[in-house]
This record gives C-alpha cells, sequence and structure tokens, in this order.
C-alpha cells in the first residue's frame, strides 16, 4: 500500500511541476494546426475501435 501512495505521490508532483512548464514553453498552434489533427483522429480511433473488437471477439 505504501507503495503505491508513494506513486501516486510522484505522479501528482510531476503534474503539477510538468503542466505550468508545457503551458509557459509549448507549441502554441493555429486553428488550421489543429483541425488537420482533428481530422485524422476520428477516422483512427474508429479503426482502433473495429480492431480492437475483432481482436476480443476472434
Amino acid at each position: 500500500m505504501g507503495t503505491l501512495l508513494a506513486i501516486l505521490g510522484v505522479l501528482f508532483v510531476a503534474l503539477f511541476i510538468l503542466i505550468p512548464l508545457v503551458e509557459r514553453f509549448g507549441k502554441r498552434y493555429s486553428s488550421e494546426d489543429i483541425n488537420k489533427l482533428t481530422r485524422w483522429i476520428f477516422p483512427l480511433l474508429l479503426i482502433l475501435m473495429v480492431l480492437q473488437a475483432l481482436r476480443y471477439f476472434l
């Protein structure tokens, strides 16, 4: 139980440190870049779900 709490503690500390750093120094994306990414995300997720269903049932 102690190991689990230690891992969770480290993860939360890392999140509190990394999120502000990424927001400050991360690249800003334009609306066009975001639209290009979202155009690909949903078809890839659909393919992933179909492949996982085939893997589960076959």
